[in-house]
């Protein structure tokens, strides 16, 4: 299933913090976008703030992810014991004026975690036009308090609610540094390519050119989102 002798790439994103790339990580990346194209009408709508519709891989296959990414990857992203693993295939299909404001800006995939435990998230790129783009990371330009009001109000406040209030933030996918956020690197996609990251880092899919979005597999930027909840590592 997964590239047995996977060659990683440590990509420096900012201050101390890294990805880890893995180029031809499926042996056969085809064969799960032609499941996707198969189960199609299986894809729901997200219950996150995914902008599109999802598909939850079955338990086997988790597993899978869940063994290769204790074998490769775990310790080099600071987690000591996997506690739970996620995977969903996902498909981004909503055009910008569809968003909700929480889709506005970047997020991060650690709210709720535990204090001890770390989230390592990963994204594969299942499609082959590149420019239906990659994923950014970002850092917060304000404190803490202000940066955990602002995404706290763009779950809870209604679009024109949250426009009002915070009226510097741009409707629409977020494409570059703004008021909030600085963008500071980009991972492109790539047919086939891997990426894992600390979770806990603002990040969002680099949605450059969202009319080319499409609710077919065959065509959408498709990709495999994991998400692994892990025990961290002693410090020091």
């Amino acid at each position: 299933m997964f590239n047995p002798q996977p060659r990683l790439q440590v990509v420096p994103l900012f201050d101390d913090h890294e990805c880890l790339v893995i180029d031809d990580f499926l042996e056969s990346p085809q064969t799960w976008r032609e499941a996707a194209i198969t189960h199609r009408e299986q894809f729901a709508p997200s219950t996150f703030a995914y902008p599109g519709v999802e598909l939850y891989l079955p338990d086997g296959l988790q597993g899978a992810l869940s063994d290769f990414f204790g074998s490769h990857i775990r310790a080099r992203l600071g987690g000591r014991r996997t506690v739970h693993v996620t995977a969903r295939l996902s498909l981004a299909t909503l055009q910008p004026q569809a968003l909700e404001a929480r889709q506005w800006l970047c997020h991060r995939d650690s709210a709720g975690l535990p204090d001890r435990h770390c989230i390592i998230a990963s994204v594969l790129y299942l499609f082959e036009d590149e420019a239906l783009g990659g994923t950014s990371f970002y850092r917060p330009r304000r404190g803490d308090d202000e940066t955990a009001a602002l995404v706290h109000e763009c779950s809870t406040l209604d679009n024109a609610s949250f426009a009002a209030r915070y009226p510097e933030v741009t409707p629409g996918y977020l494409l570059d540094s703004n008021a909030w956020f600085e963008r500071m690197a980009t991972v492109p996609a790539r047919w086939n390519r891997v990426v894992f990251y600390d979770g806990n880092l603002f990040h969002s899919a680099d949605l450059q050119q969202p009319e080319r979005l499409s609710a077919d597999p065959a065509q959408g930027r498709l990709t495999m989102n994991g998400f692994f909840s892990c025990l961290r590592q002693a410090a020091g």
